[in-house]
């Protein structure tokens, strides 16, 4: 094959690539522009071919792109820029839609030194759409989080889960121990849950269950309070620095909350015929060395206690429980 042929061999592959081709002669002159360029950008062969690339596309003058160039042209130099940081540094477009909207197609960027004998270096600028790379990207991160809050978040009611109760509790109780600071424990539980799931049915059951850990959210003001469906009709609220008279205070706001809510419930024993909650507090006190299993076993003897007084009510642990 001769010279000629080999030649148009080439054109044609730089024409057909779907690979953006730049080359750059050492002041910046664009010697090669292929139609790949040409459809993306706007710019056609004729008015790219012998322009200064960044008087022809000035928002890359001073940026990563230049360094790339200044680096491949005069230290013979390779750059790969990175995607995180340079997203989309020319002004690219999929489309003519695309280009309407402002969004650019999102690039890898690579930029080579080009030596050959007897005449001075260049450089070659190779583009990349990625764009569909990393909308496949963003759509496994959003099904990543997804499954992360599926993982950690109770089905019905959208509160954290028991899982993450056991990560927190275990969490918060050594950082505590570890910082002699504190945290304290509610445990909370419906009262009479499973008359009203008869007299009711499940599906009013399980909007009494919404209704209640929605209630019990609202009042979480601080971003490390947690709000965790424990099992079945019981609920826990870690409270992170907060001793035992805040705890109490949180209970009782709690309390009057489900109180406030007054949702009728017919078959509950005795004069009250609205949903009530028991609520059983514990807290391991700043410099005390107690375990998570105990901090627990001090909630839900006091969350017993109360139901043993008459349910509706509070209780606090004594500190020996812990």
């Amino acid at each position: 094959m001769t010279d000629l042929p080999r030649l148009q061999l080439l054109e044609c592959v730089l024409e057909a690539v779907s690979v953006g081709t730049v080359v750059l002669d050492r002041q910046h002159r664009i010697v090669l522009w292929n139609k790949w360029m040409s459809r993306h950008s706007g710019w056609d062969l004729h008015r790219a071919v012998g322009a200064d690339l960044f008087a022809l596309l000035p928002e890359l003058r001073g940026g990563r792109v230049q360094a790339a160039v200044t680096q491949a042209l005069e230290n013979n130099f390779s750059s790969l820029l990175s995607q995180t940081l340079n997203r989309s540094p020319f002004p690219l477009f999929s489309n003519p839609a695309a280009q309407a909207r402002g969004e650019r197609m999102q690039q890898a960027v690579a930029v080579t030194p080009l030596a050959l004998p007897g005449v001075e270096r260049h450089c070659l600028i190779q583009l990349t759409d990625v764009s569909m790379a990393a909308g496949r990207e963003k759509l496994l991160r959003e099904q990543t989080e997804l499954l992360r809050m599926q993982t950690f978040s109770d089905g019905l009611t959208g509160v954290a889960n028991r899982r993450a109760f056991d990560v927190a509790i275990d969490r918060e109780v050594r950082r505590a121990k570890r910082n002699g600071s504190m945290v304290s424990l509610l445990m909370i539980d419906i009262d009479y849950f499973k008359p009203y799931n008869d007299h009711y049915g499940h599906q009013q059951g399980d909007q009494c269950l919404i209704q209640v850990s929605s209630a019990l959210q609202a009042l979480l003001q601080r971003s490390v309070d947690m709000l965790a469906r424990y099992g079945g009709e019981e609920f826990a609220v870690i409270l992170p620095d907060n001793d035992g008279q805040q705890a109490m205070h949180m209970a009782r706001t709690l309390h009057a909350r489900i109180e406030a809510l007054a949702l009728p419930h017919e078959s509950a024993p005795g004069p009250v015929k609205h949903v009530t909650v028991s609520i059983g507090v514990a807290t391991l006190a700043a410099g005390r060395h107690g375990e998570v299993a105990a901090l627990i076993g001090a909630a839900d003897h006091a969350l017993y206690a109360a139901k043993r007084q008459g349910r509706n009510g509070i209780v606090a642990a004594p500190d020996e429980l812990i």
